[in-house]
């Protein structure tokens, strides 16, 4: 017996104990695991690809570069918004390689668009479920955590949206696959390969893309069983790894001659550094964007304040306080208005989650891999959840996906280790707290929402409560430890009841626009919509439109009003000055020279007939980017003046006022639907 004991002492010095994983009380080995994670993942594509063109064309901004890439090559590459190249997206195009590649495999549509997005919800939960089995060593605790990242509601809207924050997580999460892989093994290879993701999360949203770079790298360097000078040595090599996977795309803009490959939307002088320090990088965390004042995509201050009048109507009246609405700038931002619906549902416990692990494995060996990963998810969810809480400016909800998937894996993290320690106080204390409060913080969440579904908060409360009361029970017989379990099991599906509930709601609400929000529509019809970013049909300009032959069939102020009209009419349309209108391209002399060349052949004003930013709803947030063209003129006629003083429209109306004073001094306007048009296909020079 004593040649035993000190076998097992030398053993645990060597290799650091794991706490026993749950038993399996049903099935048990790999083939239970293989079907309970097949059950997971068909789960998942089922609930996100269900009917998954309702959203129609979603984001037109985006729809439109998706639908450019799938024509041409070059725009593929570049994220251009048109097939003519003129101008990209403001954003680099990782998210639009996937969408236009589809589109030029499968032909385009909202299908071909969007189901991509939804199979990397299924990828996501796939790798959170990878990285949580090989960290805790439990299959349930693993579906846990993929389950708990699948029912998130900002995941539900944004893996069935076509922004480009989908492949950005994803990527993430790839990400942090890599690096629990790499702790456990002290593999170069795998630290490589984190680097790597993080480099193309980078070509998907810049900044916002590396926001989880810190907790990998700290996980990694505090953690991997090898010794100090190779962990700093491996993680150089995953940021040059990066560097690689990110910079040659930089390389491209900056080699490729500029006066033949499209601008670079959202820069001051057509040089991706310039985006990544400021329109998609520190400006727009200090809410010093260009183009007017910086809000988000550059925003000016006027814009900003209308904002919140959209948003707000976005649920009908008071329903989530708004989505642009309703924010605080500081740490309660993610638990309060928009914020707390799309993501704060297992928040509050995951935090807690957080600090109760770090606290059970206080004395545990450097290299313990549960350790590790509270410090890959938790630093996770309270660095980037930190930038998002304190960004200025206009910030979208929806940017909390970025940290959805440290959320629900900082959960499932911390209800196994507290269930691995129920044999302690401590342990079950732990682990009914983590119950109690997400059964508490839900209703607190639905309360808000109180018109909808209003049992609901009590139910999720009242089981989640009682089931925190019997797992703090010191159970001691075996058929009450399963009890327990069973109680445990009970407690955190009432617990995630909520979010749940939010989540299907979610799937079975159209979205559009570009400011989308989660939950059920409301009474007024708007819920969901997203308010801004959209313009409606117009049939008559279509057909004109599908007769050109130009390199660019019109002419608009405006990116999104550009793609709305690329997407009806299947024609290349020029979108001057880019999303919010104040990108200097084109200058005049070169759209008279682009007019007298032929490639243009209308210059487009629309009127009063769309959503907000984008469309030109009077009412709506920031004007119309396209312009309001008055209705004073006749339909062949028309004010010059009025058009000229409204066609620059919206953030930028007064960056390209001198295209508009060409454009009606010399041009005929005439009235088609609801724009004024001006044929330039006469001009001779």
């Amino acid at each position: 017996m004593e040649h035993v004991t000190i076998t097992l002492d030398a053993t645990s010095t060597a290799v650091p104990p794991q706490p026993a994983a749950p038993r399996a009380t049903l099935l048990g080995g790999r083939a239970a695991e293989r079907i309970g994670l097949a059950g997971l993942l068909i789960a998942t594509a089922v609930m996100y690809l269900w009917n998954i063109t309702i959203d129609g064309m979603g984001n037109q901004f985006y729809a439109g570069a998706a639908w450019a890439g799938s024509k041409s090559w070059e725009a593929l590459l570049f994220g251009s918004l048109d097939p003519g190249n003129f101008i990209t997206v403001d954003k680099p195009p990782v998210s639009q390689w996937v969408m236009g590649l589809s589109g030029k495999i499968f032909g385009f549509s909202s299908a071909s668009m969007l189901i991509p997005q939804a199979l990397m919800a299924v990828a996501a939960v796939a790798l959170l479920y990878g990285a949580v089995r090989r960290v805790t060593k439990s299959h349930y605790m693993a579906l846990l955590a993929g389950a708990a990242l699948a029912l998130t509601p900002v995941a539900a809207l944004m893996f069935r949206f076509n922004n480009p924050d989908a492949v950005m997580v994803l990527l993430m999460m790839a990400a942090a696959y890599a690096t629990v892989r790499a702790i456990e093994q002290a593999s170069t290879r795998w630290i490589l390969l984190a680097g790597a993701a993080l480099g193309f999360a980078f070509l998907a949203k810049m900044l916002e893309g590396l926001m989880v770079l810190p907790a990998l790298g700290l996980a990694y360097l505090i953690a991997a069983p090898n010794p100090l000078r190779t962990r700093v040595v491996q993680l150089f090599g995953a940021f040059v790894a990066m560097l690689l996977c990110s910079g040659w795309y930089v390389l491209v803009t900056l080699l490729w001659p500029a006066s033949s490959r499209p601008y670079l939307a959202g820069s001051t002088d057509n040089n991706f550094m310039n985006l990544v320090l400021g329109y998609n990088g520190f400006a727009r965390v200090l809410g010093r964007n260009h183009g007017g004042g910086g809000g988000a995509h550059g925003a000016p201050a006027t814009a900003q304040h209308a904002a919140p009048a959209v948003a707000a109507g976005a649920h009908g009246a008071g329903a989530h306080g708004g989505g642009f609405g309703g924010q605080v700038r500081g740490v309660e931002r993610l638990f309060s208005g928009e914020f707390g619906f799309e993501i704060g549902w297992l928040l509050p416990a995951a935090l807690l989650a957080f600090v109760l692990v770090l606290i059970s494995r206080g004395r545990a060996p450097r290299t313990d891999l549960v350790r590790a990963a509270a410090i890959v998810f938790g630093g996770w969810v309270i660095v980037d959840g930190g930038v998002l809480s304190y960004m200025s400016g206009m910030v979208h909800p929806y940017y909390c996906l970025s940290i959805a998937p440290g959320v629900a894996g900082m959960f499932a993290v911390g209800i196994y280790e507290m269930w691995s320690k129920r044999t302690s106080w401590f342990g079950r204390l732990g682990m009914a707290a983590l119950l109690a409060t997400t059964g508490i913080w839900s209703f607190v969440l639905l309360h808000r929402n109180g018109g909808w579904l209003p049992e609901l908060r009590w139910a999720v409360l009242i089981v989640t409560l009682v089931a925190a009361l019997l797992v703090a029970i010191p159970w001691s017989v075996r058929t009450s430890q399963r009890l327990a379990a069973a109680m445990l099991t009970v407690g955190l599906l009432g617990g995630m009841g909520g979010a749940a509930a939010y989540s299907f709601a979610t799937i079975g609400t159209a979205h559009s626009g570009g400011g989308p929000t989660v939950g059920p529509a409301q009474a007024s019809g708007h819920g969901g919509m997203g308010g801004f970013g959209q313009t409606q049909a117009n049939p008559q300009l279509t057909t004109m439109l599908k007769a050109t032959d130009s390199t660019w069939a019109a002419a608009i102020n405006n990116s999104s009003a550009a793609a709305s009209l690329e997407l009806q009419s299947d024609k290349a349309v020029m979108a001057i000055g880019g999303f919010s209108g104040s990108d200097p391209v084109p200058t005049l002399a070169q759209f008279q020279a682009d007019v007298k060349a032929g490639k243009v052949s209308y210059y487009v004003v629309e009127s009063g007939n769309g959503r907000g930013m984008g469309g030109s709803d009077a009412t709506g947030a920031g004007g119309n980017h396209g312009g309001t063209a008055r209705e004073s003129g006749s339909a062949t006629g028309g004010t010059t003046h009025d058009a000229a003083a409204t066609a620059g429209g919206g953030w930028g109306r007064s960056q390209h006022a001198d295209i508009t004073n060409w454009v009606t001094a010399n041009f005929t306007a005439q009235k088609v639907g609801n724009a004024t048009v001006y044929n330039l296909t006469s001009y001779a020079g």
